[in-house]
């Protein structure tokens, strides 16, 4: 079911925001947009994406790694994606 422009956007998941924003990206770049309808819009994708962002960053720090220890022990780390 499409999202509508008055969704709240912190209520909705990162596939959802994601789906919003190809749509506004869309809209913006097929050029048949008037101006004031564009402002708001690009606003609305400002705040998709920074949500979005905000989704993967908490993904990332849920994630981790399993290391084996010398002596063939399990454990878990935070895995370091940004390296």
């Amino acid at each position: 079911m499409p999202e509508t422009p008055n969704t709240d956007i912190a209520e909705m998941n990162f596939e959802q925001a994601l789906a919003e924003l190809e749509r506004i990206v869309q809209q913006l770049e097929s050029g048949e947009v008037e101006l004031e309808r564009s402002i708001a819009i690009y606003e609305r994708g400002a705040a998709l994406r920074a949500h979005c962002e905000g989704k993967l960053k908490d993904a990332e720090l849920k994630v981790d790694k399993i290391v084996k220890g010398e002596d063939g022990s399990l454990s878990l780390e935070p895995a370091q994606l940004d390296q």
